[in-house]
């Protein structure tokens, strides 16, 4: 799919002239926000970006528009449904949902952190991981990028380098020798000779591993093996385990946990000879009506091509690896010209490689800087307060997320927005309830019947509250919504007639963005 190019005079490199200008700057806001840690100040978005304010805030409008961020006041916040986009190239890759399970065993195994990486550049990106929790845990993120001279996957992949890979690694490092580009590492102290990682490069080429004695931090270590397809024999992801010198020494790792290690290798690596052919499942068509729609909607505040732009990334997925260009315009329902445009966007900022003769596409690992960093440590009461807040706001009365207690008996609140009246309902998190006499200890325990619970001043003289189940992905109650209100203030008939509708909307939301969130993470309950 040749493109022509013109070059803006100081530009740093050419734009294709058919490049999708509000798609690059979407793209940019996104890169900004998960840089920032998921939460910016639209003013600093503005001079981050260069973008005109009020082009900063058309975008985010977008942007909220499909759910990707929410707009709390002057603050823009990524919001679970944009980890839909990284979802997107992680089912593609197929890695994590073949391989995730093995690496979670081994971390059990050993009681360490244990994570998987691709290459990216000349860095590496994690795509999974089984972290420990302890006073000090590993902070690392699915989607977090680091230098690849500074760990131990990445001497695997440099083993592997062109000429052209190790230039352009020199050319990064001079311009940019404190790694400030790498947000999710600490600036390097002193710069370390090119010369030590070629030659851990050599070294990890001839022993088939490698090591990381502190070259993140002091204190950190790790031993990396690869795991190499099965079919081309080049190395598809690195497995690590990662301690703390206070556990094992470097050495020690060699010694005692990486036999352990590359018994896991070898069993991830005949899972994916045994692996079924990816099943590519229904594809997101009708994403190009809804953009329409939103576009009459919302008017000159709606970027329809930034819209547009990003639905073509959710056409890759599990079966959808390498797409053509005719089918990236069927699975999203977008114009061939539209969705070439978008290929070209996305080629030319990195987050597209072009395929082989058939003319097909693949997302690249830069997919996961949209968002998926920031969003990846989510946990339930998170995801669900922002709809928690917009359900009190609409019924003006108080709201909780609950979950059942280990003994069963009992429900605590993870997360709850009071109402604003005199005498309001006490929602404190952390507080425990028994769940017998309570709306969201029926649904927790299943005595609900139909779907939902009403409960009418069993608790407490006056109180009254109805609450709906919150399913996982796998279709099991793990959580329930609900409303309290006082007797005076609505009738047992109301509170079913006017709040059930409004409960039962909002614990639809929180399920769909666990459902986003929860396919490649763990999304802890509480």
């Amino acid at each position: 799919m040749p493109a022509k190019t013109t070059t803006t005079p100081g530009a740093p490199a050419a734009v294709p002239e058919e490049a999708v200008v509000p798609l690059m700057r979407g793209v940019a806001v996104l890169r900004e926000l998960t840089g920032a840690g998921g939460t910016m100040r639209l003013s600093e978005l503005e001079r981050a970006t260069g973008l005109a304010r009020s082009t900063v805030d058309r975008v985010t409008a977008t942007l909220a528009r499909m759910g990707y961020v929410r707009l709390e006041g002057r603050d823009a916040v990524l919001a679970p449904r944009v980890m839909e986009l990284g979802n997107a190239y992680l089912a593609a890759l197929r890695l994590p949902a073949l391989l995730g399970s093995r690496a979670d065993a081994l971390a059990d195994e050993l009681d360490e952190s244990v994570s998987l990486a691709v290459a990216d550049r000349d860095g590496i990106r994690f795509i999974h991981q089984a972290t420990r929790r302890r006073a000090m845990s590993l902070s690392f993120r699915i989607g977090d990028l680091l230098p690849a001279e500074r760990t131990a996957p990445g001497a695997l992949f440099a083993a592997g380098w062109t000429d052209a890979d190790w230039a352009r690694w020199r050319a990064r490092r001079a311009a940019d020798p404190q790694d400030r580009g790498f947000p999710a590492v600490p600036a390097a102290p002193h710069r370390t000779p090119d010369e030590d990682f070629v030659r851990r490069a050599g070294q990890a080429a001839a022993e088939g591993c490698a090591l990381d004695d502190q070259l993140i931090e002091p204190g950190l270590v790790a031993v990396s093996v690869p795991v190499r397809d099965p079919g081309t024999g080049r190395v598809g992801c690195v497995a690590s385990v990662v301690s703390h010198t206070s556990r094992h020494g470097a050495a020690d790792l060699r010694d005692t946990l990486l036999p352990r290690l590359r018994a896991a290798v070898a069993a991830m690596e005949e899972d994916l000879r045994q692996a079924p052919p990816a099943d590519p499942g229904p594809p997101s068509a009708g994403l190009a009506l809804w953009t329409g729609a939103s576009k009459q909607e919302l008017g000159r505040e709606f970027i329809e091509s930034l819209a547009r732009g990003l639905t073509v990334l959710t056409a890759f997925g599990e079966g959808r690896a390498a797409p053509t260009l005719a089918e990236v315009a069927r699975a999203t329902g977008l114009a061939r010209a539209t969705a070439r445009r978008a290929l070209i966007t996305f080629e030319h900022l990195g987050l597209v490689a072009p395929g082989g003769p058939e003319r097909t596409f693949a997302l690249t690992p830069q997919v996961l800087s949209l968002g998926f960093p920031p969003l990846s440590r989510t946990t339930l009461p998170r995801i669900a307060t922002p709809h928690l807040a917009a359900l009190a706001e609409r019924v003006n009365e108080s709201t909780a997320l609950a979950v059942l207690t280990d003994e069963g008996d009992e429900i605590q609140y993870t997360a709850g927005v009071p109402a604003h009246h005199v005498m309001s309902v006490d929602v404190t998190v952390g507080a425990r309830r028994p769940a017998r006499v309570t709306a969201a200890g029926r649904v927790l325990t299943g005595e609900s019947g139909d779907g939902f619970a009403f409960v009418d001043e069993e608790l407490e003289q006056g109180l009254r509250s109805v609450a709906v189940p919150v399913r996982d992905r796998a279709g099991r109650v793990v959580a329930a919504v609900g409303v309290a209100t006082h007797a005076a203030r609505r009738t047992a008939e109301e509170c079913v007639r006017d709040l059930l509708p409004e409960v039962a909307a909002t614990a639809a939301l929180v399920e769909s963005d666990l459902r986003v969130a929860a396919r490649f993470t763990r999304v802890p309950l509480s």
